[in-house]
């Protein structure tokens, strides 16, 4: 009788029973202006299997129409209608918080002027002009100024919309802070926090499945605290790609609510079987494929690094997961997360 106990899951892909693949866009189509390796032969492979896609972005500097552009511009067919934005999900909280066609101080670019226009919603700048509320997102042009317009108009008592709160963002020349820390610096000197509409929250999610009628979706992302964490909480499937901000010594020291269904090398990994893991009997030992990964005492230790490094990161994963033990506590071997 083998040592290991089985994961209930059969060995299948990542893909099979999905009929929505919803999939993040900076770190894991594209990085800046170019996209990713492997990613648009993958995608263009998913639809071509009859799944549809849908495009989920935190990022709310464009429009949808720049979004779809910018992916067709790789080779995807890609309409407006595929892009689900922050912006979108981010008006359509404010929608509840205040009358049609109220005057809105906006702190970002054109994706959020955009979506306020559609729903009918006037634009401003200026605190004096008294807004009926307040919606912040990202754009790589916003100073002080529209930071301390945003401070004026908070300080009245009205609502306050945040598309979302990544801290940083993946850029062309690496990464760069993020719509998060702009919300930090208004909430500094406000002393209240914005209700938020992008991933982690479930409002975009919420969006993207009623944009596609989505049964059995599954997200794929590339960071912990946004796209898994936000997955998790919408009680979607997720799949974590090591393309963009999260890599190994991150997935190792995930929290419970961070942690994705699976872990992909790159989006090729959406049509290869996904490995089971198995655990010995006291749950010590993780097993996948050739990869195996023991907790001793304090040390996490290597058995067997099997013939791909991303099995022995599953494994490690998994072990680590599984007792419930904090990572500062453990001593971590350099190899299951340098690279």
């Amino acid at each position: 009788m083998s040592l290991f106990a089985r994961r209930s899951r059969n060995v299948a892909t990542p893909l099979d029973g999905v009929d929505v693949v919803l999939a993040d866009l900076d770190g894991v189509v594209y990085q800046g202006p170019k996209a990713i390796p492997f990613a648009v032969d993958s995608l263009s492979r998913v639809s071509a299997s009859g799944a549809r896609i849908g495009y989920i972005t935190n990022n709310a500097s464009r429009t949808d129409v720049q979004v779809a552009e910018h992916l067709s511009s790789f080779g995807l067919e890609v309409a407006p209608s595929d892009v689900v934005t922050s912006p979108q999900a981010a008006v359509r909280l404010l929608a509840g918080l205040v009358e049609p066609g109220s005057l809105i101080l906006v702190v970002g670019g054109d994706g959020l002027i955009d979506e306020l226009g559609k729903a009918g919603f006037r634009v401003t700048r200026d605190a004096a002009d008294q807004p009926a509320a307040v919606i912040q997102g990202f754009s790589p042009d916003v100073g002080w100024k529209q930071l301390a317009e945003a401070s004026f108009a908070l300080h009245q008592g009205i609502p306050w919309v945040a598309t979302n709160t990544d801290w940083t963002i993946p850029v062309a020349g690496g990464i760069a802070p993020g719509n998060g820390t702009l919300v930090s610096a208004v909430h500094t000197a406000v002393g209240r926090l914005p209700v938020v509409a992008g991933k982690p929250e479930v409002a975009i999610f919420e969006e993207a499945q009623r944009r596609f009628d989505a049964a059995s979706p599954l997200f794929v992302g590339d960071r912990l605290d946004t796209d898994i964490l936000g997955a998790n909480r919408a009680g979607m499937p997720v799949a974590h790609v090591l393309t963009g901000v999260d890599t190994a010594k991150q997935l190792l020291s995930a929290k419970p609510d961070e942690r994705p269904q699976f872990i992909l090398d790159d989006l090729r990994g959406l049509f290869e079987p996904y490995p089971e893991t198995t655990f010995s009997k006291d749950s010590q030992t993780a097993m996948v494929n050739g990869a195996k990964v023991l907790i001793r005492g304090n040390d996490v230790v290597v058995l067997s690094a099997g013939d791909n490094p991303t099995d022995l990161l599953r494994a490690a994963c998994a072990v680590i997961w599984k007792s419930g033990r904090a990572i500062y506590g453990l001593q971590v071997p350099e190899e299951l997360y340098a690279g």
